[in-house]
This record gives C-alpha cells, structure tokens and sequence, in this order.
C-alpha cells in the first residue's frame, strides 16, 4: 500500500502537447513533470498558451503527440477496456461547465453513476441528494442548465465531477467569469479538497486547476508552473512565484509597475 502511494498520480517524461483542434499543430513541447498524490498544481498561462490542451492530456482525454505519460503508474499507450477504473480515478471540470441542457442539474450530475456504475435512475438521485445539498444546489436540482446562472452550472460541473468520489481532480480554469462571492467559495472548497474531505472519507484529493490570473491562487502549500512559448515551466511555490522576474508571471499576477515602483 505504501508503494502504491509514492506513485506519482501523473509523470510526464518528453511529452509534446497538440491542439485538440489540430492534431498536427504543437502547442506545448518537452514537458517533464510529476504529479505527486495529494499535491496541489495551479498552471497558469495567457490566452492560447496551451492549457485546456495540456488538462485534457493529464487526464487521459488525448494522446500525447511525443513522449511518454504514466497515469497512476500505468503508461497510457497502454489504455484500453481493462483499464478503464484507472480513468475514473480522475475528475474532470470543462471551463463553463460543459454541462447538457436536455437534462436537469439534477441528472447532470446522476449521470456517470448511471453511466458508469449502472445505477438505476432512483438508485442515483438518492446518490446525488446529499452532494447537490451539500454544493448548494439543491433548489437547482430541476432546472436545466440553460435556465441557471453561469456561477451555479459551474458549480454543477464540479458536482458531477465528484459524484464518483475521484482521487484527482482536474479543473480547466474553474474561476473564470465567477463573481467574487463564488471565486470564494471555490476556493475555500478546493482547499478543503486539497486537506482531505469527509465527502471523499478524509483522503487529501490531488488538485490541478489551470488560471489565467495567478493572484486569487495564493497559497503556501501549493505548486506553480508557467505555460508561456510553448514550455512548461515549473516555478515552484508561492513564495518563488512572487519573487519571479520573469514580466509574464508579473502579469499574471497583475502586478502594475506603478505599484512595483511604489
């Protein structure tokens, strides 16, 4: 068990990332980078710097065009049928939520317990009560997404990424377009995630959270790294991130020079 433990949840070793649009285009080279279980990663790079793309990778969705990625210690070359518990050991949250309208916040969520599990329609609604209560959804539950404010089907994504009580989660730029009530309450929330939930019995989950804007991810306990001309470039904890020179990280951090000079 405790082998098993020290194995990295993600290794990347010489991997090159391709547009998910254009397989034939290289938005990101020679990543190396581990993610250890239980760690806390926020990739934060401009617009179009590569970082769906990169999430999409980590999480078994594409196939990296270079390179070698282990996905809790399995070579995802090596993906098929058999291994298909292994993929949902991960949580993914699309940016905006990518949730389908035709069903109710409600099902949304209940569905990879159906899909996945093969539970009956009642046996996942009675799944799925607790954790919209708990995520606040509960007045929701019946609403179809379209007919929901762009703060809750966020919110409602993370739900269903969680209904299979995952041990990594993957968040494509979960902050974007929140207002500041909601920014809090996510990031409240994933630290909570990141200590150890009762939802998933107290066992710290492995976060990667892709930003554009490093400042709301301040923390001591977390990781950093930079996407930025098609490198992936580690940066280290908080402290080494704000002591950076590098003028890309200053803007992200949206550190103006008239308040730098002052």
């Amino acid at each position: 068990m405790n082998e098993n433990q020290n194995i990295p949840a993600i290794e990347m070793c010489g991997v090159n990332v391709a547009a998910m649009h254009d397989a034939s285009f290289t938005v990101v080279e020679d990543v190396n980078w581990s993610v250890a279980a239980g760690e806390f990663w926020v990739v934060a790079g401009q617009e179009h710097s590569g970082k769906s793309d990169l999430l999409m990778l980590a999480a078994g969705l594409m196939p990296p065009a270079a390179g070698r990625i282990n996905f809790f210690g399995i070579d995802t070359k090596n993906f098929g049928e058999a291994e298909l518990a292994g993929r949902l050991r991960v949580g993914f949250i699309f940016q905006g939520g990518q949730l389908f309208n035709q069903l109710t916040v409600a099902e949304n969520v209940a569905l990879p317990l159906q899909y996945q599990r093969n539970f009956t329609a009642l046996e996942a609604a009675q799944q799925t009560r607790a954790l919209l209560e708990l995520l606040e959804l509960t007045p929701l539950a019946d609403v179809t997404p379209a007919n929901v404010a762009a703060n809750w089907r966020q919110r409602a994504a993370l739900a269903r990424a969680l209904i299979l009580k995952p041990e990594m989660l993957l968040l494509d730029n979960p902050l974007a377009g929140l207002g500041a009530r909601h920014r809090q309450w996510w990031l409240r929330f994933l630290a909570r995630l990141a200590h150890g939930h009762e939802l998933l019995a107290g066992k710290p989950l492995t976060l990667i959270a892709t930003a554009d804007d490093l400042q709301p991810w301040k923390h001591a306990g977390r990781k950093f790294a930079l996407l930025h001309e098609k490198k992936f470039i580690p940066l280290g904890m908080w402290d080494e991130v704000t002591a950076a020179s590098d003028p890309v990280v200053k803007e992200l951090l949206a550190v103006h020079l008239e308040t730098m000079a002052g």
